[in-house]
């Protein structure tokens, strides 16, 4: 292992070691670290200490960030690159480095005589993440260089055997503690390739695991529970070669389900990893093999005092103090000093004098045969507040939901949670989807999950969404305000069939993206005018091999509007 505010010191690595593959490229340690010196010659001349870091790019980014350190600049590592976040962030940076210039310094490396700054990196250098917890506003993490040295040699003592010389492969962004922890600094530490390219579709991954095993010889993939849920569905997963050695997932619990299906195949479970931007890891797990939560190797965990929630408490060298570190998560742990996570302590809220736990309430219903995941909110707006439910179902679940309807489904949720919690707290608002809502990180904020209950930019409500062996389904409620009422007709308003088509054609792209290259739209009929306030149901049938998306609307039991999309093979 490298301390990585040594990285750049001569003879540290092999000059000819390979740092990133690209491809059939690969770029050595001599090739990199001239990079690394190139920009840092360049930035001690540049006006300004912190500088926001951006690019998709994680060899561009890894350059840059390692060329900051050493010209004794203050990375600052936004989340996203977006305008409106980067003016939120305005106060926390002096200058921004542009990737194209990050790329035209790469390219001419040889017009600027790098400077051999040897150690001139401190260990204690800063840098700035910024997490957003559960509230979506940007909040600065300020962490040293050496706290960030102290995890990677905690994650190589736990898998560095495991892993070994394979390549890293990653399906995460690299703008977050997770990403930048396993596929920038871990892999520069150990002497592991990493992948230059994210690999977000799964499908894509697959094409790079065969690649970069045929490279480097063995893989390990980086990913998220969203992410990783989405791969066994796909031809292949069960034939996949070749097998890479380790599943990494973070961002949140990993379903059982999914991580039962990776043992099946692969012989174990993803590693999971949890812990925060703030305290870096702090534990990990193996669902086929328990449950609970082990502590990483250094990291001293326990439960807080009863009457402060019991909140689960860490002591590590990843903090940058000695003291304990006091988290939101409730934990119970065993008498082998493991624990299981019991939900977030500040996710409480007040309800007609009611105090509820938003996190027991979602444990609650996990406990339901038919919910898989669930996410609640409170839902602000109008004259009182109310709970909503975000679930996505169990096989079990959906076939309920089939059988029964929405309806029928829900009462029984609200029955369950009945048994736990005063009526006036169930939530009263519900929405059926088949996934959470995730961003780049695999995290569920609680503004994506709020905006599933608000109406959609197309002026519907979606109720419900689920897949079953034949399709998927929709329920969805037409406001009586919608605006294509106006006009059509008057005094007997009914919805245009022509949305009827537009609103199915998304639901369509959106679950197969081949439909974008439309060619045509066949068999079309309307045999039900839709009246507002109307529940409607969508049913979409794929044939991949006609290269078709038939769709059917139907009010109650009644078809009202039926066709088949038919869309071009990709060039």
């Amino acid at each position: 292992m490298i301390a990585l505010h040594e990285l750049l010191v001569t003879r540290c690595r092999a000059p000819r070691s390979v740092v990133c593959v690209d491809g059939a490229n690969v770029t050595d340690f001599a090739t990199f670290r001239a990079h690394v010196l190139g920009m840092a010659a360049r930035l001690r001349t540049r006006p300004g200490r912190r500088f926001a870091l951006w690019s998709d790019d994680p060899y561009l980014f890894a350059c840059a960030l390692f060329g900051l350190l050493a010209a004794g600049k203050v990375p600052v590592i936004p989340a996203n690159a977006t305008p409106g976040y980067l003016a939120e962030l305005s106060d926390a940076y002096d200058a921004v480095l542009d990737e194209n210039e990050l790329a035209g310094w790469c390219a001419d490396t040889a017009a600027v005589q790098p400077v051999d700054l040897g150690m001139a990196i401190d260990a204690n250098a800063m840098l700035t993440l910024f997490t957003s917890g559960s509230s979506g506003t940007p909040k600065p993490v300020h962490k040293t260089l050496a706290q960030f040295d102290a995890e990677v040699h905690t994650l190589e003592a736990a898998w560095g055997t495991l892993l070994g010389d394979a390549a890293v492969l990653a399906s995460v962004p690299h703008h977050h503690i997770y990403g930048l922890l396993f596929r920038v600094f871990w892999p520069l530490a150990a002497g592991r390739p990493f992948a230059r390219a994210t690999c977000a579709d799964p499908a894509q991954l697959q094409a790079r695991i065969a690649e970069c095993s045929a490279q480097c010889g063995a893989t390990v993939v980086v990913s998220t529970p969203a992410q990783l849920s989405r791969w066994p569905d796909l031809p292949g997963f069960a034939t996949l070669g070749p097998q890479p050695r380790a599943f990494f997932s973070s961002g949140g619990p990993l379903p059982l389900d999914t991580a039962q299906q990776y043992a099946a195949t692969f012989g174990a479970a993803p590693l999971e990893i949890y812990g925060s931007t703030e305290t870096g890891g702090i534990a990990w797990r193996r669902q086929n093999e328990m449950q609970a939560w082990t502590p990483m190797p250094g990291i001293a965990a326990r439960a807080g005092a009863a009457e402060q929630g019991g909140a689960l408490e860490v002591r590590s060298p990843h903090l940058g103090h000695d003291g304990w570190h006091r988290t939101d998560d409730k934990a119970a742990f065993d008498e082998h000093g493991r624990f299981v996570l019991q939900g977030r302590l500040d996710r409480v809220v007040k309800l007609d004098g009611k105090r509820v736990s938003l996190s027991e309430m979602e444990s609650k219903l996990l406990l339901h045969p038919g919910v898989a995941e669930v996410r609640t909110v409170l839902l602000e707006g109008g004259s009182r507040e109310r709970i909503g439910a975000l679930v996505v179902l169990t096989a079990e679940g959906r076939e309920t939901l089939r059988r029964d309807g929405r309806v029928l489904l829900l009462k029984a949720l609200r029955r369950h949670l009945a048994a736990w919690f005063d009526a006036v707290v169930l939530p009263r608002h519900w929405r059926i989807h088949c996934a959470l809502p995730v961003d780049s990180r695999g995290k569920i904020q609680a503004q994506a999950v709020a905006r599933a209950f608000a109406a959609s930019e197309e002026g519907f409500e979606l109720l419900a969404q689920w897949d079953d062996a034949e399709g998927r389904t929709f329920e969805l409620r037409v406001p009586h305000t919608l605006v294509h009422f106006a006009g059509h007709f008057p005094g007997l308003p009914i919805l245009p069939g022509v949305v009827q088509v537009d609103w199915a054609m998304r639901f369509a792209r959106d679950w197969v993206p081949g439909v974008r290259a439309l060619a045509s739209i066949d068999q079309l009929k309307f045999t039900m005018p839709v009246p507002p306030g109307a529940l409607l149901k969508l049913v979409l049938k794929h044939d991949a091999a006609r290269r078709r998306v038939a769709f059917a609307w139907r009010v109650g039991e009644r078809d009202c509007a039926s066709g088949a999309f038919v869309y071009r093979e990709p060039a």
